[in-house]
Order: structure tokens, then C-alpha cells, then sequence
């Protein structure tokens, strides 16, 4: 029978992990099950750095297209609109401005499948961590941690001296 403890424990033989179906019965499984969550610990910190090289190719990609657009075009802008025109009476409907360049499709949607399996993985092992049993809350500290000294070998000082008021983020 699971237990399912919602104090601080170190129980090992009948700890139910997230699923009744990840039933703990023996020290071996509990091994075994702590390896494995160590392992999506550093999936999950993999798939973090993973996103921004993706990022990178596709910011990269969009400025090449960028450049290479521009050179072909006349260069005449479209004129702009002024705010004080675009006002409720004028018919139009006003649309917040967007900065940046739109995303390609497929990027996107690689881009989103990415975040929904690290959005998904962060709240797993978030639930992993809310069984409160000790030894498995170090395994995903553990985990964490060894993937973030595997993936996080570099370091952008640009990117890390200018602030841009985010603060700590969840995920």
C-alpha cells in the first residue's frame, strides 16, 4: 500500500512517487528511482539550455533574413501613423505595438513543444519534491544541480550585466 506522507519523512519501502503505479517496494527500486529523478533533473536543465540555443539559430536566422531583405528592397519605409490619429473615433483598430520579428511557423511551434515539455517536467519534479521525503528532494536539488554544472559551462556577460527587471522566474 502507498503511503503518501505530507511531513517531512525519509520513509523508502511503500513510497508512492507521483503515480500510485510508481510504487516503491524495495531499497533497489528506491535506488533506482532517485537515479531517475537525478537524470529528469538534468533533462530538465538540459532542455533550459536547449531553448536558448534554439533561440539563438532562430534570432540568428531572422537577422540574416533581415539583412538580406533589406539589401533588396528599395529601402522606402511605409509611413507611420501617428498615436494622436489612431484614437477610438478613427475606426481602426488599435493594436498594441509589437517589438521584435515575427517567428516563422515551424519555429514556433518547435519552440512551444519545447516549453510545454519543460513546463511539464518543472511541475513533475515539483511534485517529486512535494512527497517531502528527504531523499528524494535531494535527488532533484541533485539533479539540478549536476545538470546545471554539466550545461552551464558558459557564461554571456553581456546578458548578464544589463538587467531588464524580470527577477527570479518560476520556470
Amino acid at each position: 500500500m502507498c503511503s503518501m506522507n505530507m511531513l517531512w519523512n525519509t520513509q523508502i519501502v511503500d513510497t508512492c512517487i507521483v503515480f500510485r503505479s510508481w510504487h516503491i517496494s524495495t531499497n533497489t527500486a528506491f535506488v533506482i528511482s532517485c537515479l531517475a529523478i537525478v537524470a529528469l533533473g538534468v533533462l530538465y536543465e538540459y532542455l533550459r539550455v536547449f531553448q536558448k540555443l534554439i533561440d539563438t539559430r532562430i534570432a540568428l536566422s531572422l537577422v540574416k533574413d533581415k539583412r538580406s531583405r533589406s539589401r533588396s528592397s528599395s529601402g522606402r519605409n511605409s509611413p507611420e501613423i501617428p498615436l494622436e490619429e489612431e484614437g477610438l473615433l478613427s475606426g481602426r483598430v488599435f493594436k498594441a505595438k509589437v517589438t521584435g520579428v515575427p517567428v516563422p511557423l515551424p519555429s514556433r511551434i518547435f519552440r512551444a513543444v519545447l516549453y510545454g515539455i519543460s513546463v511539464f517536467l518543472s511541475f513533475f519534479l515539483m511534485l517529486v519534491f512535494m512527497t517531502y521525503n528527504a531523499y528524494l528532494i535531494l535527488s532533484v536539488v541533485l539533479g539540478a544541480a549536476l545538470g546545471h554544472f554539466i550545461f552551464g559551462d558558459s557564461v554571456d556577460p553581456d546578458s548578464i550585466l544589463s538587467t531588464d527587471g524580470k527577477g527570479m522566474a518560476c520556470h
